[in-house]
């Protein structure tokens, strides 16, 4: 763990990347059969599996015109040797906060167009985002497996008040926005991007920034023991901004998600 500490500190990464360079990603959307929308994104060798469920649901009593959005996470063994079975953990927990956050204030989804009756009947739309093989960086690459599986999301015929799941109507999800959650991590001073497992480990303190089109940031969430100052918050989000372009330009423009 020392010596990948060392190595950052010297501008370098294990497998030879930048400091600030994400790993080559690439992407599916469609690949699940049984789900209403879904996408598998690997990155180096992190792959990732997000699938989308659509039910109908009352909707909350403070919210009586909107439909819901839910995003879950599981860190199975079988991604892992490091992660165990059982109720999900605190980490667990925090990455589908995290991702569910930046895709809720980003409102990635118009929840007002999810409304069947008002007060009454609304579309929940569930995410599940699952590691297939873990190696780092999950809220970043399971964020955009989730707002890939949202693009790619029809929703099923409705008869008489219920769903048939066997027949997906050509209507898609009312897609608002497109955030993009980008993760800095920080250690001995140095800032770094899109970590593998090993790296991920020896961080001290990270910052998930999500940005919207236009550049705007909709969500913050720290992470880690460390510290940040108010420095190295304006120098994150800056870095953010940049790389949400970067990733923007790489993965959704060429699926018109511009």
């Amino acid at each position: 763990m020392r010596e990948i500490a060392k190595i950052i500190k010297n501008n370098l990464r294990i497998d030879g990347r930048k400091l600030l360079e994400y790993r080559n990603i690439e992407y599916k959307q469609g690949v699940i059969e049984t789900a209403e929308g879904s996408a598998w994104v690997r990155a180096g060798n992190m792959e990732v599996l997000a699938g989308v469920k659509i039910s109908i649901m009352e909707p909350y009593p403070d919210t009586p015109d909107e439909g819901a959005l839910m995003v879950d996470t599981q860190l199975l063994p079988l991604s892992n040797p490091h992660f165990t079975g059982g109720p999900p953990d605190n980490a667990t927990i925090e990455v589908a906060r995290v991702i569910d956050r930046g895709l809720r204030e980003g409102e990635a989804v118009d929840r007002k167009k999810l409304v069947i009756k008002e007060g009454e009947k609304v579309w929940a739309v569930s995410i599940d985002v699952i590691p297939l093989n873990y190696d780092g960086n999950l809220i970043d690459i399971g964020g955009i497996a989730a707002m890939l599986a949202l693009m790619n999301t029809r929703l099923p015929e409705l008869i008489d008040g219920k769903i048939n799941y066997k027949k997906l109507t050509d209507k898609r999800l009312p897609i608002k926005h497109i955030p993009i959650p980008i993760t800095v991590y920080k250690i001995n001073g140095n800032y770094f991007v899109d970590p593998t497992d090993e790296e991920e480990r020896v961080a001290e303190v990270r910052l998930t920034v999500t940005v919207l089109e236009n550049g705007k940031i909709c969500a913050l969430q720290k992470g880690g023991y460390g510290t940040l100052t108010m420095k190295d918050i304006e120098e994150i989000t800056a870095i953010a901004i940049e790389k949400s372009k970067e990733l923007r330009e790489k993965i959704f423009k060429t699926i018109g998600g511009e």
